[in-house]
């Protein structure tokens, strides 16, 4: 049996006429009778009564097939419609990794538009430092990711999407915390809240060589992991950190950002896949993140 004998089936049990169901189907009305005698044959009942040669009515078997061959067609096309939509990237899933400080900024505009053109993708989002991302591309835990660049493993593409400033975060009761700019030199002797280098070494780098160039180490006297966990801390009076200025979005009572002095440093942010892996629902994403980095540009 096949798709077409269905089909033609269809065609005549709705017409009840072998020549209005050939025309219908642009087939010539002999082999359309031929078609539905092999099909009778192969099901081994009688479909049809033939009132006369080209007129017909459907036998109570036939009435039964053609309830089921109805279903049997919704279930293809619906097959078919998924199958189409699947392809297209419109329906599936996506494991997004990204970095705490993405969230703040960047994350939540791409993830909204990426939501409104593909509402039926399941998102699946995992909070990942840039270190923890780079191992979870290479075990294709996740799919793609927001981090901070670089990476070590050359085998992944790594596309950077855009760069912010560094900016202070300060007590609210530190004397640094009325100045409108603060110079990095004046951070010297401070206590430093920072996250562990293997966690992100690229920002980790960044932070540290901005210090340097200030002609001082930074003094790091506790450590955290989460951007919100280092912001809490500086809250307690802990110390002073050195964040992107996405993070100003995280308004913590106790806790205020200030401006650097001179020339800023950058942080870069990227996004990273594995090229062996790119399915049509990451190639959406990734037009997506691209459109919105353009659009911001504007």
């Amino acid at each position: 049996m096949e798709l077409r004998h269905l089909r033609y089936f269809v065609a005549v049990a709705e017409e009840l006429h072998f020549n209005r169901a050939a025309e219908r189907l642009h087939i010539a009305q002999p082999p359309l009778s031929q078609q539905i005698k092999q099909l009778e044959v192969e099901l081994g009942v009688e479909l049809f009564h033939r009132r006369t040669r080209r007129q017909v009515q459907l036998t109570e078997a036939g009435q039964v097939f053609l309830q089921a061959t109805y279903r049997m067609l919704a279930q293809l096309e619906q097959a078919i419609d998924d199958t189409q939509r699947a392809g297209r990237g419109e329906t599936g899933s996506l494991i997004v990794g990204f970095t705490s400080t993405v969230v703040y900024d960047v994350l939540p505009a791409i993830l909204s538009q990426y939501r409104q053109q593909f509402p039926n993708v399941n998102l699946v989002l995992q909070e990942l430092t840039t270190t923890q991302q780079e191992e979870s591309l290479q075990n294709h835990h996740i799919e793609v990711g927001f981090c901070h660049p670089p990476l070590k493993d050359d085998s992944l593409q790594v596309e950077p999407i855009l760069q912010e400033s560094l900016v202070v975060a300060l007590p609210s009761t530190h004397p640094l915390a009325r100045k409108t700019r603060v110079p990095i030199r004046a951070l010297a002797d401070e206590s430093f809240v920072l996250f562990p280098r293997h966690l992100g070494p690229g920002l980790y780098d960044q932070i540290v060589s901005c210090c340097q160039q200030a002609s001082f180490s930074p003094n790091v006297t506790q450590e955290a992991v989460q951007m919100q966990t280092i912001i809490g801390l500086i809250s307690a009076n802990m110390g002073v950190a050195l964040v992107p200025a996405s993070l100003q979005n995280l308004q913590r009572a106790g806790v205020v950002y200030k401006p650097l002095q001179g020339v800023t440093p950058h942080v870069e942010v990227a996004i990273a896949w594995s090229a062996r892996t790119v399915s049509p629902i990451l190639q959406q994403f990734l037009a997506v993140v691209r459109r919105y980095i353009q659009e911001r540009g504007r």
